[in-house]
């Protein structure tokens, strides 16, 4: 990789993102972000400058992009939410992609998800599809990366399975929670991301990991390795999201939401693909078990306070 290059990254300063630019950096890059929080504690320093994002506004966007050979995309929404949509983050992922175009940017490395598809009646699998046949047709050079879920420190599903295990009698599956799926570790992602940078070749990858669970065992194994054994309880999905309303209201958070629960159920987070990655969430869980599950992770505190780095979240 040429040491003169600069690569753009969207939200450095949050989760896989944060992956990406620290593998960029030990690589020699140059490195920018954009960024909805530019205020958040910079984690690499004077070594990658921050931009505002400015949807609104394509060729301000398209300008602080200028200079970059490639641009590696994680910015999406989980949900529909007051504050924003799906909706809104596939039209911004559009003007994302139109900016790059723009600007000369020479590859874009999108991150979207396992059985991404226009026709899901799920509108986070179809948004992602969406986006899928943009970047493609955008005559863009690109490479999509379908990760089912990640882990890693700083990560939502994994750790609140361990926190509703730490502090709860039992720990309720929807339905019979044979539904599968393949994680895979935030940084064997973004190692992927970057070697898809150097790459010239157009494709799609399924981004998932070595181990396959269903849900029930993925629950069993967390509670397992964390010396937590609760009973794990089969629960019709409208009781399960019922109850996942409630604790919401006490974590201010959403725990879960029908689509997701949904998409879990349809097997959508599971692929037959070889694994993009080789990081086994049983051993990381292992050497993080006296921390995983401590705290809850909220995914809106995240949203709501960009002045504070992921961690303390």
């Amino acid at each position: 990789m040429a040491a003169q290059e600069t690569h753009l990254i969207t939200g450095a300063f949050g989760y896989s993102g944060r992956y990406i630019a620290r593998r960029l950096l030990d690589a020699g890059v140059n490195v920018r972000t954009l960024t909805n929080s530019p205020d958040r504690p910079n984690p690499f320093g004077g070594r990658v400058a921050a931009t505002r994002f400015h949807f609104d506004d394509p060729d301000r966007m398209a300008e602080s992009m200028r200079g970059a050979s490639v641009l590696y995309n994680t910015y999406w929404v989980r949900f529909n939410h007051k504050d924003f949509t799906h909706e809104s983050a596939v039209a911004n992922t559009l003007a994302l992609f139109s900016a790059a175009a723009a600007a000369g940017v020479r590859r874009v490395v999108h991150v979207s998800i396992t059985n991404a598809s226009e026709q899901s009646p799920l509108e986070y699998f179809s948004g992602k599809g969406r986006l899928e046949r943009a970047l493609i047709e955008s005559g863009l050079s690109y490479s999509i990366l379908r990760p089912a879920v990640l882990f890693g420190e700083e990560d939502v599903l994994i750790n609140n399975i361990a926190w509703v295990l730490r502090n709860f009698p039992f720990f309720g599956v929807f339905g019979d929670g044979a539904y599968r799926i393949r994680p895979i570790y935030v940084d064997d992602l973004a190692s992927l991301a970057v070697s898809e940078g150097l790459a010239a070749r157009d494709r799609i990858i399924d981004a998932v990991g070595p181990e396959t669970f269903t849900y029930r065992e993925l629950v069993e194994t967390i509670g397992t390795i964390i010396g937590i054994r609760k009973p794990v309880l089969s629960v019709p999905p409208t009781i399960g999201y019922a109850v996942c309303r409630v604790l919401g209201i006490f974590v201010r958070d959403v725990v879960v939401t029908r689509e997701e629960i949904d998409g879990l159920m349809a097997d959508l987070l599971h692929t037959d693909a070889p694994p993009a990655g080789s990081t086994r969430l049983t051993e990381w869980a292992v050497a993080h078990a006296a921390s995983l599950g401590r705290e809850y992770t909220s995914e809106l505190a995240r949203r709501r306070n960009r002045r504070m780095a992921y961690a303390a979240l």
